[in-house]
């Protein structure tokens, strides 16, 4: 019986030891590569960002109206998300205009969300008397964009017992702003599934 009573003891003290130091284990952390796959979800991803950003920057390089021009001046518009889950389609136009810009051979002037902070810049200039009046910006100097750079993500999603379709099309087109037309578009599709077990 005491001897029962000892291993009990020793028992509930190892228990209660396992506990406290896995209650203080601390996580792992360690960096992964930017550029290797993602397959935690079949959630839009950073895999997705990278392989939409680069197919439509190839795109847009070979494009006439790139190749044809001096340095187009684009403007970027906000890409719509017609998909259910939340995606961040500015980190998407964010880096295909790094990726242009890059290139040298596409200008941008600022976009609608820049905007505002573009005349609130000028405006303090503009008003502050410790400006060299020389050197600080003038109203009515902006370049102004000739092409509009816009598109849209939409996803399709299936799902049937152990299985979950997810089918992404993203578009993206630049309209000439002068005259209205049409002058490049392309897309790129991504799909993904996952298998339960």
């Amino acid at each position: 019986m005491i001897r029962s009573v000892a291993l009990v003891r020793v028992a509930a003290v190892s228990v209660l030891a396992a506990l406290v130091l896995g209650g203080c284990a601390k996580d792992t952390v360690r960096y992964g590569d930017a550029r290797g796959v993602e397959t935690v979800t079949n959630q839009f991803g950073s895999t997705d960002l990278q392989m939409i950003a680069e197919a439509m920057t190839r795109s847009l390089l070979d494009a006439p109206v790139v190749t044809a021009h001096n340095l187009p001046i684009v403007t970027v518009q906000e890409v719509r998300n017609k998909t259910s889950e939340y995606i961040d389609t500015r980190a998407i136009t964010d880096s295909i205009r790094a990726e242009l810009q890059k290139s040298g051979k596409v200008r941008f002037a600022v976009d609608a969300a820049g905007m505002s902070n573009q005349r609130e810049e000028i405006d303090r200039q503009q008003d502050d008397e410790y400006y060299d009046r020389e050197q600080v910006a003038e109203k009515g100097r902006m370049v102004g964009a000739q092409y509009r750079l816009e598109g849209n993500i939409t996803s399709i999603v299936k799902q049937a017992k152990d299985i979950k379709d997810v089918y992404y099309k993203f578009n993206l087109q630049m309209w000439n702003i002068r005259n209205g037309l049409l002058e490049w578009t392309d897309e790129k599709e991504i799909r993904k599934t996952t298998t339960k077990g």
